[in-house]
């Protein structure tokens, strides 16, 4: 498969990289309104820079694009790539808004081509660990989910794009917090009733930097998430509460600590004892996502993380949103 990749950031840098490891596909161009940036990319991973994304999709011999560009320009680009035949892999969030989302699931379906959302998260190995652990009922039924995330922040942040909710669509949930939420899905399934708080407590911002929000299930399970801009370290801590036990991942490797993922019963009188495994090395979370996305569309199935999680989880995200606004809960999310 031949790829091109629209977008010289930080993390259209993250997945050319990756892509060019995978060894999945061949990586032909990398465009950027900043052709310096795409030209430092290109020259290092072999391929040709652009300036305009619509070379990358004017090219014929590319299959797939993937995009990595502020959140505005999703859609629209999205919604081309597919439009010429083009696989599709964007960056979370999917879009700004869910019709803006859902039209690029239209355009998906109608022209025949696959459609994934950057949700890097479901493919840690130590997410990946607590899901099995569930999946095989190893902590029995499941009660309720919990999830803290959250990272410093940087000097000139309120400068950002990501700060401005015209282009990005929201504040730090929408960043960060969206990854959160997906994981949340994947365990327990869609939501029924969502709860939200958000405030700005330190970044001079019209775009909030902490989130507190409470989501159930129509079977009354329940998950409980804070997405934090003001946590002063970079901090995973993802647990799930089962009749028979729990799992616990921490870390996500790097800055945030060494990966590990911990399995525990519940005893009322024994000791406690953890069945606990630690990921050392490089994160190849973005390495495994894009070697399915080249696996779903060789085998014609979706791949994990698809179009329509990335819908599911911006509705789950305007909702808390919502709820913040109103103070009060929002039913029937899905």
């Amino acid at each position: 498969m031949k790829v091109g990749v629209i977008g010289a950031g930080l993390q259209g840098a993250r997945r050319a990289t990756a892509i060019k490891q995978s060894g999945a596909a061949s990586l032909v161009m990398i465009a950027d309104m900043n052709l310096k940036a795409a030209g430092t990319i290109a020259e290092q991973l072999d391929c040709q820079p652009a300036n305009d994304w619509r070379e990358v999709i004017a090219r014929q011999d590319i299959d797939s694009v993937v995009i990595c560009t502020p959140t505005h320009l999703h859609a629209e680009m999205s919604i081309a790539a597919m439009e010429a035949g083009k696989h599709v892999l964007c960056e979370k969030p999917l879009a700004r808004t869910i019709a803006e989302a859902a039209e690029m699931l239209k355009t998906s379906a109608s022209r025949g081509v696959t459609l994934k959302c950057g949700f890097n998260y479901r493919y840690h190995p130590g997410i990946r660990q607590a899901k099995k652990w569930l999946d095989e009922g190893e902590i029995g039924e499941l009660m309720l989910l919990r999830c803290r995330h959250g990272i410093c922040g940087r000097p000139g942040y309120e400068k950002e794009w990501k700060t401005k909710p015209q282009l990005s669509g929201g504040g730090h949930m929408m960043e960060q917090g969206i990854h959160i939420v997906d994981l949340f899905r994947w365990f327990a399934g869609d939501f029924s009733q969502v709860t939200g708080h958000t405030a700005t407590y330190f970044w001079n911002t019209p775009s909030e930097d902490n989130t507190f929000a409470l989501l159930v299930t129509p079977k009354r399970q329940t998950a409980v998430l804070h997405s934090s801009l003001t946590e002063w370290r970079n901090l995973f801590s993802f647990e799930v509460f089962g009749k028979e036990g729990y799992v616990k991942v921490e870390g996500l490797g790097g800055s945030y600590g060494v990966e590990q993922a911990a399995l525990g019963k519940r005893s009322f009188t024994a000791p406690f004892t953890e069945e606990v495994i630690e990921y050392r090395g490089a994160d190849m979370s973005l390495q495994a996502e894009w070697q399915d996305f080249a696996n779903a569309i060789e085998q014609q199935r979706e791949p994990s993380g698809n179009g329509n999680d990335g819908l599911q989880a911006l509705k789950l995200v305007h909702a808390i949103y919502e709820s913040a606004a109103s103070g009060l809960p929002v039913a029937n999310v899905s």
